[in-house]
């Protein structure tokens, strides 16, 4: 199963970023889906991850990635010039969350938010899981929030 990036459908700072990880992800290795959507929610409860945390999830491997971890597993995903962002890994993740939570509280006076979430277009439709129960099959609950 491809790795999935739940994000703010509504956020647009976090619309950017699903745009960026698409046009770079040229071996197409990431689906997305907002954290809005019945599988968004089905994945939250499925690894417990609580509505406080409503920015970008990273579930790869049977696991859930939060904050800065999921951002910096993205990166390293992408390959290329970008997975150099990885090396920030060896930062303690309790600093490098404390800069992400900071943006992320701020995040939408800083890019601003839309009254609904994003509709893909049709080039990029195929890149988004839709379907309530088919991501969850056969995932076990291991849960890593860093």
């Amino acid at each position: 199963m491809n790795p999935i990036v739940l994000f703010d459908g509504v956020c647009n700072f976090c619309n950017g970023a699903v745009n960026f990880i698409i046009r770079h992800d040229n071996a197409k290795r990431f689906t997305f889906a907002p954290l809005q959507s019945e599988i968004g929610q089905e994945l939250r409860a499925k690894y417990g991850i609580g509505e406080d945390v409503d920015s970008i999830i990273l579930v790869e491997n049977d696991h859930a990635y939060t904050h800065s971890t999921a951002g910096l597993r993205i990166a390293k995903g992408l390959g290329g010039i970008w997975s150099l962002g990885y090396i920030w890994i060896i930062v303690p993740a309790f600093i490098r969350d404390l800069v992400y939570k900071t943006f992320a509280k701020n995040r939408y006076r800083l890019f601003g938010k839309k009254d609904v979430c994003m509709m893909p277009t049709p080039e990029i439709r195929e890149r988004f899981v839709s379907e309530p129960g088919a991501v969850a099959t056969g995932l076990s609950p291991a849960q890593d929030k860093h």
